[in-house]
């Protein structure tokens, strides 16, 4: 920290200090209180703005969930975890900065940092990776990047948030050192390097105590011995305990405006309770958090300002092309020559309805979408391309997009018009005061989805519903269906609102003619509710043809065709915050498709468009396999780029890829009895493979290049390696140099008796990327941390650092180790 900035740290804490003593009680715990979904309350007689917090981490969403309100939407967080750059997402974090900037915002709700324990983890797309080390570099650069443009960021969910099944309930049951040196070491690895200005705590307990007062994690761990100063914030509706939540170092529990903090906490400390003691060091966090970004008077911003402006369509399109990942590229057939004329089959219907990103809470809007189909069709030479549905991944219906043009007209009991406004989709999402202007849950009697749909398809259509209530169905004024739906059997509110759809008419439309479409919602009584919303859906599916049509006109496509681009994916059923995979097929007759196109094109490309693995059987039948993850707004042009080689494919696997579901090494994400237990200890991707002896289909760190790299010397000292390497090929690429290490033999932190107690036989330690030219050489020195060669010591309540000879592996990726050389400590 420079003298000036000191300076500046200092201004800032005399003026939370100040403010501070000027607050009363009430007013104190008010500030610890959201005042609705995403903000906490102004005190002006302090100098005190509303802070503002919004959803990430693809992109920062706003104060209003919908398509209206567009925003950037990035790659997913697999995706920049691919790129193995923490560079990248720092830049990455700069442009959400600037859109957080844009839309009022002061703190954005990112990044995910919780592990890929098992390949089931419904919500794996939007964390990094299954290594600790890699999950906490490119989460300190993105956290780095984001705080440079001056807006806070909340690293979550902190911790134990590794599956989503019964997440408000579930006891994680995990052992010590575990916990330490892999649960919390992104954590840790932020916390320290990143300084960040927030962290959220989870929903789950872990070993029995709910994160929320979690006083032994928050306030001796996260704050005692990391040094953590910003402010912690629950997960939303998380907080349950007044006393145990402001005791085990909650700050703030979101959302409001009613909360188990407030006059709630007030009376607490009345009571004798809580020590006001506790609420000033909550409130001095929040008024830091303030200062920092700017909304305390006679505070001076860290940042005053902002970096100077990103493209974001620019970003977007070079972060979706850095972390693809090509796993098989056999007989060079990638990158296709576009100036040869040669001709292209498009296949699949995520290449013409793109599937950018995961669903649930990291939902963005952004103002424009480039399919598959739309990049390739700008990169080709006209009449080279053609395209064929094949196989579509669901048979569910979605909500209303294509065709339609719909608004929302909110009416009172008597039935008049009291707040209306567009809706770009058929999804209502209003929460606390993100209402129409005009509109107000207390006079609210229903709300009516309306507007006129153009098919592009003739046959019947099916419409449907999604969300709970009371609702009636009508095209061209008449009512096809009317009725109610209740909760079922969803624990988690996201499962009961993103979930399953239901479809509720058909009918019968002409492509091109147009047909006036309705659903009436009637509002409940809300005002026993401690969260006002209103979430439910209109949707849609089209005319349903023959699968083995669509398969075999296909066929028929490939067969013509030069090279056949197979784009399969996941859909929103599969991947999604609420609930867990439960299994790793592709959807659909998506599998059957590739099968049938490999059959008659030997140059068949499969782009596989999911946020974390599938099984992919056919892998070997294909030409080459190209992972995409979930892409973001410029995805179908920066596929373009990397088919056709204008960009290298940079990514490297950020977690392993099995090849099938029963071996993965951890497929237990329900909890028993409440419980889910860690029985695994600390084998999890790559360290279980190595130890159970099982190849997976693609290992950790694995990716391909359009060049090739010999691996010419290797250094190591306590302190760090060095390499040098040889771009062997004939174009420019880049290459990350993985360092793995392998430990002494015997390791006095385990237990003889139980060998899953013991180090895993190697992990990552180090990386770094370089660059060359075509028959260029390239060194890089590659600091180690002191923590890789550490354990933590169970009995000792600290880590301890293991001496002996270490094996300094040097690698493409955990199963390709170019040189080693021993290290003796």
């Amino acid at each position: 920290m420079t003298d000036a900035d000191q300076t500046r740290d200092q201004a800032r804490e005399h003026a939370v200090e100040t403010a501070l003593g000027k607050l009363d009680l009430d007013t104190k715990t008010r500030l610890l209180a959201g005042q609705d979904m995403w903000s906490l309350p102004a005190i002006p007689e302090i100098g005190l703005g509303s802070l503002v917090m919004s959803d990430g981490p693809v992109g920062v969403r706003g104060v209003r969930w919908t398509a209206d309100d567009p925003s950037i939407a990035l790659p997913s967080p697999t995706a920049l975890a691919a790129a193995w750059d923490p560079a990248l997402a720092r830049r990455a974090g700069r442009l959400l900065a600037q859109e957080a900037r844009r839309k009022g915002v002061h703190v954005v709700l990112a990044p995910t940092v919780n592990l890929h324990r098992s390949p089931l983890g419904g919500r794996h797309f939007e964390c990094y990776s299954e290594d600790p080390y890699l999950t906490g570099a490119v989460g300190t650069g993105y956290v780095k990047g984001v705080q440079d443009g001056g807006v806070g960021t909340t690293v979550k969910h902190f911790v134990g948030n590794d599956a989503e099944t019964e997440r408000f309930t579930v006891d994680c049951v995990i052992a010590p050192r575990a916990l330490r040196e892999l649960y919390l070491a992104p954590f840790e690895a932020i916390v320290t390097q990143a300084r960040p200005w927030g962290v959220m705590t989870s929903y789950n307990r872990v070993n029995g105590t709910s994160m929320t007062e979690n006083r032994h994690l928050v306030n001796e761990v996260l704050r005692d011995e990391w040094g953590f100063d910003g402010y912690n914030v629950s997960d939303w509706m998380a907080a349950r305990s007044t006393v145990g939540d402001i005791l085990g170092g909650l700050d703030v529990a979101m959302p409001g405006p009613t909360t188990v903090y407030g006059p709630a906490l007030a009376a607490a400390v009345r009571a004798g309770e809580v020590p006001e003691g506790a609420v000033d060091a909550a409130v001095r966090n929040v008024l830091r958090l303030a200062a920092r970004v700017g909304l305390l008077e006679g505070a001076p911003p860290v940042v005053a300002e902002p970096p100077e402006a990103i493209d974001g369509q620019a970003l977007a399109r070079e972060l979706a092309a850095r972390g693809c990942v090509l796993v098989r590229n056999a007989g060079g057939v990638l990158p296709l020559d576009a100036g040869s004329g040669r001709t292209v089959a498009l296949i699949g219907a995520a290449a013409r309805d793109a599937r950018i990103l995961g669903g649930g809470s990291a939902t963005v809007f952004p103002e424009r979408v480039l399919s598959p189909l739309d990049g390739l069709t700008a990169a080709l030479p006209p009449g080279t391309l053609t395209y064929a549905i094949g196989a579509d991944p669901s048979e569910e219906l979605t909500p209303a997009g294509q065709g339609f043009a719909l608004r929302a007209v909110c009416r009172d009991a008597s039935g008049a018009v009291i707040g209306e406004g567009s809706l770009p989709s058929g999804q209502v999402q209003w929460i606390g005061d993100d209402l129409p202007a005009g509109a107000a849950y207390e006079t609210m009697a229903t709300i009516e989805v309306t507007g006129r749909f153009v098919p592009r398809e003739s046959g019947p259509h099916a419409f449907g519903t999604r969300g709970l209530g009371a609702f009636a169905l009508a095209l061209d004024g008449e009512v096809l269906w009317e009725g109610v739906q209740e909760m079922g059997d969803e624990a988690d509110p996201f499962e009961a609102f993103f979930g399953a759809p239901s479809e509720r008419a058909r009918a019968v439309l002409t492509a091109g003619e147009a047909v006036e479409v309705s659903l009436t919602y009637r509002v409940p009584d809300m005002s026993t509710l401690p969260l006002k919303a209103v979430m439910f859906s209109l949707l849609h599916l089209g005319p349903r043809r023959d699968p083995d049509e669509l398969i075999a006109e296909a066929v028929e496509a490939a067969r013509a065709a030069d090279t056949a681009v197979v784009v399969v994916a996941t859909t929103e059923r599969v991947e999604s915050e609420g609930f867990d995979r439960v299994d790793l097929r592709l959807p659909g007759r998506q599998d059957d498709l590739v099968r049938a196109v490999a059959a008659v094109n030997p140059n068949t490309v499969v782009v596989v468009n999911a946020g974390s693995p599938v099984e992919l059987p056919w892998r070997e039948d294909v030409a080459a396999v190209l992972l995409s993850w979930f892409p973001g707004q410029e995805g179908g042009a920066a596929l373009a780029d990397v088919l056709l080689g204008a960009v290298e494919p940079g990514g490297r696997l950020p977690t392993t890829w099995p090849a099938v579901l029963a071996d993965a090494p951890v497929t237990e994400v329900v909890p028993t009895d409440g419980r889910l237990e860690y029985r695994e200890g600390l084998f999890i991707g790559y360290r279980a493979y190595e130890a159970r002896g099982v190849t997976p289909a693609y290992p950790f760190g694995h990716g391909l290049g359009y060049t090739d790299w010999a691996y010419e010397s290797l250094e190591a000292t306590a302190e760090s390696v060095r390499v040098r390497l040889v771009n062997t090929g004939s174009r420019p690429g880049r290459e990350v140099v993985q360092v793995y290490l392998a430990p002494p033999a015997g390791d006095p932190a385990g237990d003889p008796a139980d060998d899953r107690a013991g180090r895993p036989a190697s992990r990552l330690a180090a990386f770094a990327g370089v660059e060359a030219g075509p028959g260029e050489s390239v060194e890089v020195e590659i600091p180690l941390p002191a923590r890789a060669f550490e354990v933590w010591d169970e009995g000792a309540g600290a880590w301890r650092r293991i001496d002996g000879t270490y094996e300094v592996r040097a690698a493409h990726s955990h199963a390709d180790t170019r040189l080693t050389v021993t290290l003796d400590l």
